[in-house]
């Protein structure tokens, strides 16, 4: 199983490999060593495309030595474009959506599944300790310049009552920290035939949950739909990580309404300005596009002010890629990708030295820390303020056990990590992780 993509993708996959395992599938660690290779790709962006074929390429060659003998394939990439990957790779057996994993498991093992079959126990690709929580599918928002609409149809939330019951789950499974994702988190319930909201939501999985899941950490909120309700929510419940991801794009007007994102500059800046106020030390982390059509030298200037003056904490920066279909591919792309390029290397510059300079204020400080990864004489964690794979960590010079949480005195600091020793031990337990995955 190879899964490509973002975490949302990682959850599709996790439910197909539940599925295999529980039909009696051996995973295997290496493709040399598979008869079967899936491959879950992304169709986001046109360097995930690049990925994604070349690896669906990588197997098609397993295949053609003899090395495997079927290769499957689904997730974004195979909605948008099933008719030309057919063509141009005929190595692939199937070709399968992001939610088919009942078809997939049939296609594998030949076995038949009722529609109203429950769907399959999921098992974590990430370590035991930490599991996303996906709680709806598609998106709303018609932002200009993303496909995620085309690819994964409109907003469909989950219930609150089973998005608990899977958090539950987890829990009972060892999971100490759940990530909670979606296109739009901040719109989650609003579809649901009795409306819900995020801070609903918030409230139930904090009332719910048991001790032993000290985090919750929220992705993916965009900043117009950042309601009141939802920054006194993350207020009022200690377990929800002091830490919001919440994309805004860009600073400039003209290119945000271009992007037909909702909110101007302003209110953005109040925004934050609400959420701040309301969670004292929040960690923001957004991220951007630059080279979008039209951007002119004065609208990159605006952007780079705003984030000068709002300081991230943790910032990622793509150049604007054209996506078929979507409303911006009508229009010019005009920036030069050299001058995308640069703009993001200016941006990704700046973020450095406020990085730095906020790790600096942090010498002396002890932080409750998530060992995420061990070594033989020092482990590798991340606090609160840090996701997965995207955030910054933290070097600690001692071992700790993996997925437990200590505290760290920091004693050193650079624009990326932190670096700290050990000032009390791990206070729980970690064990294994399987679980049912609900029906959406």
């Amino acid at each position: 199983m190879i899964s490509l993509g973002c975490a949302k993708a990682l959850v599709d996959s996790e439910i197909l490999l539940g599925g295999l395992k529980q039909n009696e599938v051996e995973i295997t660690e290496s493709p040399e060593e598979a008869e079967t290779v899936v491959v879950n790709t992304c169709g986001f962006l046109d360097i995930a495309r690049e990925e994604s074929v070349e690896t669906i390429l990588q197997a098609a060659e397993l295949k053609k030595s003899g090395d495997i003998k079927q290769l499957v394939v689904m997730g974004c990439l195979s909605e948008r474009y099933p008719d030309e990957l057919t063509k141009e790779i005929p190595e692939t057996d199937r070709i399968f959506g992001s939610n088919n994993h009942r078809d997939i498991v049939t296609f594998i093992t030949g076995k038949e599944f009722a529609k109203d079959d429950p769907l399959f126990f999921r098992s974590l690709m990430t370590p035991n300790h930490y599991a996303y929580l996906k709680i709806a599918e598609g998106c709303d928002n018609g932002c200009s310049f993303c496909s995620i609409p085309i690819m994964r149809g409109l907003q469909k939330s989950r219930p609150i009552s089973a998005i608990v019951d899977e958090a539950q789950r987890l829990a009972e499974n060892g999971v100490k920290e759940l990530l909670i994702i979606a296109q739009d988190s901040t719109s989650y319930g609003w579809d649901l035939p009795e409306k819900k909201y995020l801070s609903d939501l918030i409230y139930a999985l904090d009332k719910s949950l048991p001790e032993s899941v000290k985090w919750l950490r929220i992705h993916y909120a965009h900043p117009a739909h950042l309601s009141q309700r939802i920054i006194d929510a993350m207020a009022a419940t200690n377990r929800v990580c002091n830490y919001l991801d919440m994309p805004i794009q860009h600073a400039s007007d003209k290119i945000l309404t271009s992007m037909r994102r909702g909110l101007g500059k302003e209110k953005m800046r109040e925004r934050i300005q609400r959420l701040r106020d309301a969670n004292p030390g929040i960690a923001l982390r957004t991220t951007l596009i630059v080279g979008y059509p039209g951007e002119t030298e004065a609208d990159f200037n605006e952007l780079y002010d705003f984030v000068k003056e709002i300081r991230f904490d943790r910032l990622g920066v793509f150049t604007y890629s054209e996506e078929d279909d979507t409303l911006a591919a009508q229009l010019n792309d005009d920036v030069p990708p050299e001058v995308k390029d640069e703009r993001k290397a200016v941006i990704l510059d700046l973020q450095a030295e406020i990085s730095a300079e906020n790790n600096q204020a942090l010498i002396g400080q002890t932080l409750d820390v998530l060992v995420d990864e061990v070594g033989e004489s020092v482990s590798v964690g991340r606090t609160e303020f840090d996701s997965p794979e995207v955030d910054q960590i933290v070097h600690i010079n001692s071992v700790v056990e993996k997925g437990e949480f200590c505290k760290v005195k920091i004693e050193d600091a650079n624009e990326f990590e932190l670096i700290g020793s050990l000032v009390s031990g791990p206070d729980t337990l970690c064990t294994g992780s399987t679980l049912r995955f609900d029906e959406w």
